[in-house]
């Protein structure tokens, strides 16, 4: 990489970063254009080289802290001996909710804004460079699973739904129960959604 990309790869880093600290400190209203160029130390026009407005840094920096948490969780997953598809999902799964219990930012950013829109964004798009994992990731273990799956993107969009909404409010409010009380509920209705999905 040479000294032009990798300027143009740390300015772009600076605004993810940036929009991400004035997102989760201020709220997207009282967030402007001119405060994350200006804390980010870049032009305005740097800013519209990579993004349309402030919604759409906003859409890409949900669809880049999903991906980064869905790679570090395969990452994790790497070290462990789990072969079925299920128990890999599932576990997938606890390590997402398990760390968004650690930084509540980070999930209230997260699930406020997400749509499946903006999620399939994180299969589709790289806002960074290790973003376009995410959507390999999926499919490989699709692919290792040893079943064939009939849409599988609606599977995943289902357990996204389920694992999101009910893991939301188990950590914000503790309702309708703890986090660690919720999992083994949660993990029965993955196993059975992902069951319902194997053609057989």
């Amino acid at each position: 990489m040479g000294k032009a990309d990798q300027n143009k790869k740390a300015k772009l880093e600076r605004l993810l970063n940036t929009s991400f600290e004035l997102f989760t400190s201020k709220g997207l209203n009282k967030t402007s254009i001119s405060d994350i160029v200006e804390r980010a130390g870049v032009a305005k026009g740097t800013f519209y080289l990579y993004f349309k407005d402030k919604y759409d840094i906003r859409n890409r920096l949900i669809a880049h802290k999903s991906s980064q948490l869905f790679i570090q969780a395969h990452e994790a997953l790497s070290h462990e001996n789990l072969t079925e598809f299920d128990d890999r999902l599932i576990f997938i799964m606890n390590y997402a909710l398990d760390s968004l219990a650690t930084n509540k930012g980070l999930l209230s950013f997260i699930y406020k804004d997400l749509s499946w829109a903006v999620f399939k964004k994180a299969l589709n798009t790289n806002v960074s460079n290790s973003d376009d994992e995410f959507g390999t990731i999926y499919n490989k273990m699709l692919e290792e699973s040893g079943h064939k799956f009939k849409d599988p993107e609606v599977m995943l969009f289902l357990i996204i739904e389920l694992v999101g909404s009910t893991g939301y409010s188990a950590i914000m409010y503790n309702d309708p129960v703890s986090l660690e009380e919720l999992k083994p509920h949660l993990e029965q209705t993955v196993r059975g959604i992902i069951r319902n999905y194997i053609v057989e």
